[in-house]
C-alpha cells in the first residue's frame, strides 16, 4: 500500500487550509431560496431579476451591462439571494401610511434594511410590455393570497430619476382571493401608458398578515 511522504501530507494540508475558507464562503454566499416565501417572477421584480441574471455581485460584466444590479448587489447581496422575503407583517389595511413614500419597493424596510436598494430610481432592465399583459407570482411557501393589488406609476413619472410615493401610482387591479398553490396568474389590462412604468404588485398572504411589496420595471412597447 502507498503511503504518502511527509512532505505530500504538508501540502495536502496546506491545500485544505486555504481551500476551507473558501468553501465557507461560498456556501455562506448562496440562496438561502428554500427558507423564503415568494415573489412577482414575471414581470421579475427587481431583485429577482438581478438574481436570475446574475451568479453575485463580483459577475463579470455586471457593472457594464446591467448598472442598476451592480449597485444593488454591493450595497446589500442578501436583498438577491433574499428575493422571496421581501415582505412586512403586521401594517393592517392601511398600508399607505405604514408603508412611506419612497420606501415602497423595500416594504418600508429601507431603513438599515436589506432591501434598501430596491427602491434606489434608475435604468434598472425592463421588460416589454402591451396594453394587456400577465402577472405571475410564485408562491414557493403556498401561503395562499387574500388578494393582489396591482399598481403602475402614472404617466409621466420617471423611474430612473424619483423614488416611488404612493401619489405616484394608478391601482390598475385586485384580485380576489388564490388558495394555497404554487403560482398564480391575473391579467391586467391598461391603456395610455407609455414608456417606462413601474408595476407595483402587493401580495397579501392569506396565513397571516404578511404582505409582499413587490416592484417590477416595465417598458410599454
Amino acid at each position: 500500500m502507498h503511503t504518502a511522504s511527509p512532505a505530500a501530507r504538508r501540502r495536502t494540508a496546506l491545500h485544505l487550509a486555504l481551500l476551507l475558507p473558501l468553501i465557507a464562503s461560498a456556501l455562506a454566499f448562496q440562496p438561502t431560496r428554500a427558507l423564503a416565501h415568494g415573489t412577482v417572477v414575471d414581470p421579475p421584480t427587481r431583485n429577482y431579476g438581478c438574481a436570475t441574471r446574475w451568479t453575485g455581485p463580483d459577475a463579470p460584466g455586471m457593472q457594464e451591462q446591467d448598472f442598476m444590479c451592480y449597485l444593488a448587489w454591493h450595497q446589500s447581496p442578501d436583498a438577491m439571494w433574499n428575493w422571496n422575503a421581501l415582505y412586512a407583517n403586521n401594517l393592517g389595511e392601511n398600508i399607505e401610511s405604514a408603508v412611506p413614500d419612497g420606501q415602497i419597493c423595500s416594504a418600508g424596510r429601507a431603513e438599515g434594511g436589506r432591501y434598501a436598494p430596491m427602491d434606489n430610481p434608475g435604468p434598472w432592465k425592463t421588460t416589454r410590455v402591451g396594453g394587456s399583459f400577465p402577472v405571475t407570482v410564485q408562491d414557493v411557501a403556498r401561503h395562499g393570497a387574500d388578494y393582489l393589488k396591482i399598481y403602475i406609476t402614472e404617466q409621466g413619472f420617471d423611474p430612473t430619476s424619483s423614488v416611488i410615493g404612493w401619489d405616484d401610482l394608478d391601482l390598475v387591479k385586485q384580485t380576489g382571493r388564490y388558495g394555497s398553490q404554487f403560482e398564480y396568474k391575473t391579467d391586467v389590462t391598461t391603456s395610455g401608458y407609455r414608456g417606462r412604468h413601474v408595476l407595483v404588485t402587493i401580495w397579501k398572504a392569506s396565513h397571516m398578515d404578511q404582505k409582499y411589496f413587490l416592484c417590477s420595471d416595465i417598458d410599454f412597447g
